[in-house]
């Protein structure tokens, strides 16, 4: 099964101020997500996993697929101005949040940009919500906000202001992350600091 509406992601309103990013709504194909939802990876602690951390079924398994071919890519390279073809990339899930997850923050120097699309039933209220910021230090500074419902994609380049974070939320919340990174060594680092995180979060209660 064909899992992502690419003609979605075509024709997704892109931004440029005060840095590149776009929004799509509806990525996910029509019946593509009650499959997805079964073969989601089983995650039980707050955090970001690595895909060799984790278990799950072939529908996700395609949908990674996807994500990560040419075409999406090449989409992604039109709108964020930035070429990504070749890049190292960091995959990455999360399926828990924690109150204090999602303050302000801009990503380091060795991600060039981030993609995430977001695997949730529903969604109600303000708290988990991505929010892109013009500055460090307001939440309600907001550019955009991102509802991380079952099939909303948000994709941003790393600059010096590309500052985002959410208000405190605490529970389910599902998505697929990518970071394109400067190098091999750099996705080395980031997969292996979130392996070592996952390890530690099985055998602590959180």
């Amino acid at each position: 099964m064909h899992y992502v509406n690419d003609e979605r992601l075509r024709h997704a309103a892109v931004f440029h101020d005060p840095f590149p990013f776009l929004i799509a709504e509806g990525l996910l194909v029509e019946g593509a997500i009650p499959a997805l939802r079964h073969d989601f990876p089983a995650i039980g602690e707050p955090g970001l996993f690595p895909l060799s951390e984790l278990s799950y079924g072939p529908a996700f398994a395609e949908l990674i697929a996807e994500l990560l071919g040419p075409e999406f890519e090449a989409v992604l390279e039109e709108a964020l101005g930035l070429s990504l073809a070749g890049r190292a990339r960091a995959v990455t899930v999360r399926g828990w949040c924690r109150a204090r997850d999602g303050v302000i923050h801009n990503d380091s120097r060795s991600k060039l940009a981030s993609a995430l699309l977001y695997l949730n039933d529903v969604w109600h209220g303000e708290g988990g919500q991505l929010r892109l910021l013009r500055g460090p230090t307001d939440i309600d500074d907001v550019i955009a906000e991102v509802p991380p419902v079952a099939g909303t994609f948000v994709a941003f380049r790393r600059t010096e202001n590309s500052w985002h974070g959410h208000r405190p939320y605490s529970g389910p919340r599902r998505y697929v992350m990518i970071n394109w990174m400067v190098d091999g060594a750099s996705a080395g680092r980031e997969l292996a600091r979130h392996r070592l995180s996952a390890r530690v979060k099985r055998w602590l209660p959180w």
